[in-house]
């Protein structure tokens, strides 16, 4: 069959929503626990890839974070360019491409060879498979955002949306968890030797079976004829206020996200003298209580709208991650740390169980991958991924207490843009 002659996606996508839920959702868990992994084991990471320093042991550390900072500054390229191929030829072929980077990526990971044995090729190699991890995942939430939006019933777009950080939360959750498991049974020795590349490689098996789910999906979005196809730019250029509003919801709420899911555990360790296992096993803890959160978030804003959930989290942080942030800095309890972090998840569900639905309702389905890809992707690099090097820069440079008024900042701004924001929640889709 020709490529203009092509039929044109059937009317009704919702036929079977499970089955759509499970084709994002197990996909994306695995494209996120790959990326996450490389947060959670991070210092054994800079020990073995990056040289050590004389003059401070937080260095290596900082070069770690430093290339998790460059894998996201491939993302706007990955949101641009697979954001395209979703507009062009359809969701399910970008989401089959972005699972395949991933488990390429993560294996790459995985097998990246010591700085002892190879020299400056280790940090060479381990930047390279974060640049592929990044491409990934910012073509993975271009394409997965519009499809779980656009396989969602009447009413039902703020449930589906929520789905994007179940799924993410899955994924992070299995890190987190894989993670914390290896540190407890394996003694330190081990854990450098070959411990932390179990995950990586375990990733990448994953990966295979997710692209096997997502072959059965059922597309949203038709594959367009090649003259009709959208320019690369044309997102940009035919709607620069929506760029700029996606630009402006994101900025507090992927730093918050960033902060309070990935960074934490390293935060513990570094200002409130935690050890890794105790951090990481707190972070898992708030992690499992927020994926149950995001459904019932997504539920609530398909009720009340989505700008009152995402004023109550833009403001809630922006009021309260200092004092927050603080209590951990004092040195606290194990059971105390596990509440700070389930109180921050509260707040953080206010945006992400409905980020997706909030991006999807802003651009025409023609744009939509694309039109979201890019600016999200972008912002996101900029405050998301530099989250936990600037953390432990401010940490190395004497002012760790700067960087909580930091994100109070950006959130007092995202809160600004959320008080202006058309709602959208009860109108139709834009075809």
């Amino acid at each position: 069959m020709t490529e203009t002659t092509r039929p044109a996606a059937p009317p009704n996508p919702v036929r079977k929503p499970l089955r759509q839920l499970l084709a994002a959702s197990v996909g994306n868990a695995v494209e996120w626990y790959d990326w996450y992994a490389y947060t959670f084991l991070a210092t054994f990471i800079a020990a073995q890839i990056f040289p050590k320093s004389a003059g401070s042991p937080l260095v290596p550390l900082l070069s770690t974070f430093a290339v998790f900072a460059v894998g996201f500054f491939m993302r706007p390229v990955g949101g641009l360019l697979l954001g395209a191929v979703a507009d062009r030829h359809g969701r399910r072929a970008a989401l089959t491409v972005t699972i395949l980077l991933m488990g390429g990526s993560s294996l790459l990971v995985g097998l990246t060879p010591t700085y002892a044995s190879v020299g400056v090729l280790a940090p060479v190699i381990l930047v390279l498979a974060r640049l592929l991890q990044g491409l990934s995942v910012g073509g993975e939430f271009a394409a997965s955002t519009t499809f779980l939006v656009e396989s969602a019933g009447p009413g039902r777009r703020g449930l589906f949306s929520s789905f994007q950080y179940v799924s993410t939360t899955a994924g992070q959750l299995a890190a987190s968890g894989i993670a914390a498991l290896l540190v407890s049974n394996l003694s330190d020795g081990q854990m450098d030797g070959w411990g932390w590349r179990v995950p990586f490689v375990l990733g990448a098996v994953l990966s295979l079976v997710g692209f096997w789910i997502r072959r059965g999906a059922h597309e949203t979005h038709a594959p367009v004829e090649r003259t009709e196809r959208p320019g690369l730019f044309d997102a940009l250029r035919k709607y620069p206020r929506q760029s700029l509003l996606i630009c402006g919801i994101t900025a507090g709420g992927t730093i918050s996200y960033y902060t309070w899911t990935s960074y934490l555990p390293t935060y513990a360790e570094l200002n409130g003298g935690f050890d890794k296992s105790d951090a990481l096993l707190a972070g898992t803890i708030s992690l499992a209580f927020f994926a149950v959160l995001q459904p019932l978030g997504g539920l609530l804003s398909d009720r009340i709208g989505r700008r009152p959930l995402l004023l109550f989290s833009g403001l809630g942080f922006a009021l309260l991650i200092v004092p927050l942030l603080r209590v951990v800095d004092g040195g606290v309890s194990f059971g105390t740390l596990v509440l700070v972090s389930c109180a921050g998840m509260v707040l953080l569900t206010g945006f992400t169980s409905i980020s997706a639905a909030v991006n999807a309702e802003i651009f025409p389905a023609k744009v939509r991958a694309s039109g979201i890809g890019f600016p999200y992707s972008l912002t996101v690099a900029m405050f998301g991924g530099t989250a936990p090097y600037m953390g432990t820069l401010f940490k190395e440079i004497g002012n760790p207490g700067l960087f909580p008024w930091y994100v109070a900042v950006l959130c007092l701004v995202s809160s600004a843009v959320f008080f202006r924001l058309p709602e959208n929640a009860h109108k139709e889709l834009e075809k």
